[in-house]
């Protein structure tokens, strides 16, 4: 697997993903799945403020499905279509590697010591990648495949 970066369209028109078949981003570029975030304008449980962003964000610690919720002040300097769109994000091995060719909403960001994001923009919806630091992903267990 590799964190090449997509075709330039021509290749995905060409064929078309049956229900059952995982996302090229999954299957062929070998991206992995971090969560889902999700705009809202409501106060949640224990939000975290980010001061760099000027947003809360909660959720991610406790959800088993990676939901996590951004909340975002009115002079956030974060992307108008983050703040109103859900994104999702994937881990990549590679960062610079995977946005060869991409729109990027954001260039590439340290938000935490050992990670690297990015934001990208897949027909007009936001996708996160991030890339951490090799010591922090082998902490990191997963489940068997």
């Amino acid at each position: 697997m590799t964190d090449r970066p997509p075709s330039t369209g021509v290749e995905q028109a060409t064929r078309i993903r049956k229900d059952h078949e995982p996302p090229t981003a999954i299957s062929v570029w070998g991206w992995r799945y971090h969560h889902v975030g999700i705009p809202t304008n409501t106060p949640r449980p224990g939000e975290c403020y980010l001061e760099q962003f000027k947003m809360y964000v909660s959720g991610f610690e406790i959800s088993p499905y990676g939901i996590e919720w951004m909340r975002f002040e009115p002079d956030s300097p974060v992307s108008a279509l983050v703040r109103s769109v859900p994104h999702i994000a994937f881990e990549v091995d590679d960062l610079d590697a995977a946005l060869k060719g991409q729109e990027i909403l954001a260039s590439p960001s340290s938000p935490s010591d050992g990670v690297r994001v990015a934001m990208i923009i897949d027909d007009g919806a936001p996708v996160e990648l991030l890339e951490f630091r090799s010591d922090l992903r082998s902490s990191v267990k997963r489940p068997p495949a």
